[in-house]
């Protein structure tokens, strides 16, 4: 339990469009690839691309840690190139 509670201190301390990009999109990636919505190939595009921006800001603010963005950078390229694929 003190774990969340530092992690929730912890994303509470971040800047307001930071706060703001992860919730919208980690809600879109969770909403969008729900069972609901999985018939549509648009959808699950849509999901998959949230995820690679979800992905790609952690990158860019843990990027005094090279090891930690390099991966979510790669784990950004692999969901982008998954909505690509979904796309077309």
């Amino acid at each position: 339990m003190q774990r969340i509670k530092f992690m929730w201190k912890l994303f509470l301390k971040q800047p307001a469009w930071f706060k703001f990009v992860i919730t919208i999109t980690f809600l879109a990636s969770i909403i969008f690839s729900s069972s609901y919505f999985s018939k549509n190939d648009f959808y699950e595009g849509i999901s998959k691309l949230a995820a690679a921006i979800f992905f790609g800001v952690f990158g860019y603010k843990t990027r005094r840690n090279r090891n930690s963005s390099t991966i979510l950078f790669i784990l950004g390229a692999f969901c982008m190139l998954l909505a690509i694929w979904a796309f077309l």
